[in-house]
């Protein structure tokens, strides 16, 4: 569906091209200092502007209709709202029957019956992340003083970003990207074992990001090709830390006291300006599509903080069942 947590919980909604998108936000303790201002910084690097990204320009001013009173969070679910301004949808009439290859047009389409919102992707938009990095501006501040950040490392499997966007854009086409992103200062034992591992939680949450297709932690699939004696981390202290971190810092599916490590895959945007095939689906029959509009060259670009936030969500909702485990006489430990 379309939320997410236990304890510190989400609910997203909006369309790309409808009138607003925004966030649900529940149990965010009650007190917590919280201004408009905060949100501008990772909304900011969200943004498009820079070589490779789209030219649609929000303004994205989060407005906070519920949830906080004089500068402070009410124990109220907060809802913030980003109002759609710039939005030309003239051209995605002609994909409203003929779905771009790649994208959500056509599974959208079957399994609304025709209802869905063909405008700029509607309810499967990219635009639609704003709503979860403000999540992440107030999980950020929960799970202090933990941090995460990420960054793009790779773009079209070259490190030469610049050249490779160059490249891209001139052949009209569109490159994918590599993640990385680390999570320090984190306690030992948040997560659960099987089907709450931190990993599991954490791919779930990366894989809601529209674009992302692959994730690995620590060593991830180049752990596969070494011997036990190289890959296992040796316990160097009793705060859990290790020599080597091919675990990328979870072990049982549990925080083991070093920095949590993974990267994330982002595929090529699907909208590109070439000339590709698809059907109509009003008769069945082949026929060409150029995608027209605004997109990005490269999403990947815009992605990192969106990672970060993501991460810190789930983040935030381990910490609370860590400390009411802990309150409760569980066997988790600060």
């Amino acid at each position: 569906m379309n939320s997410f947590g236990r304890l510190f919980r989400v609910s997203i909604f909006g369309e790309s091209h409808g009138r607003s998108a925004g966030i649900l936000i529940d149990g965010c303790p009650v007190g917590l200092p919280l201004s408009e201002a905060e949100f501008l910084h990772d909304l900011e690097r969200r943004k498009s502007g820079a070589k490779g990204t789209t030219k649609r320009r929000e303004s994205d001013i989060p407005l906070i209709k519920a949830g906080v009173m004089d500068g402070k969070t009410t124990g109220a679910p907060i809802l913030i709202l980003f109002k759609n301004s710039d939005i030309d949808s003239s051209a995605y009439e002609q994909m409203r029957h003929t779905p771009r290859p790649g994208h959500a047009d056509f599974t959208s389409f079957q399994k609304y019956g025709g209802f869905n919102d063909y405008r700029g992707g509607g309810h499967f938009s990219g635009r639609l992340t704003v709503g979860l990095v403000a999540a992440g501006v107030i999980a950020k501040k929960l799970i202090e003083p933990a941090k995460v950040e990420a960054e793009v490392v790779e773009v079209g499997g070259s490190r030469e970003i610049e050249k490779t966007l160059e490249d891209a854009l001139r052949k009209k086409d569109s490159v994918g990207g590599i993640l990385s992103c680390r999570a320090a200062g984190l306690p030992l034992g948040l997560g659960e074992p099987f089907f709450d591992s931190v990993e599991s939680l954490i791919s779930h949450m990366v894989f809601s990001v529209p674009a992302v297709k692959g994730i690995e932690f620590g060593a991830g699939f180049a752990g596969s090709a070494m011997r036990g004696s190289h890959y296992n981390d040796e316990i160097i202290n009793l705060q859990g830390q290790t020599k080597t971190n091919n675990a990328g810092g979870i072990n049982g599916g549990l925080t083991n006291g070093n920095d949590l490590l993974f990267r994330v895959a982002v595929r090529p945007t699907a909208s590109i300006a070439q000339s590709q095939s698809t059907i109509d689906m009003r008769n069945g029959e082949t026929t060409t599509l150029s995608v027209k509009g605004r997109h990005d060259v490269c999403i990947a670009l815009r992605v990192p903080v969106i990672i970060e936030a993501v991460t810190a969500i789930v983040l935030a909702d381990l910490l609370f069942i860590h400390k009411s485990l802990w309150a409760k006489g569980g066997v988790i430990h600060e």
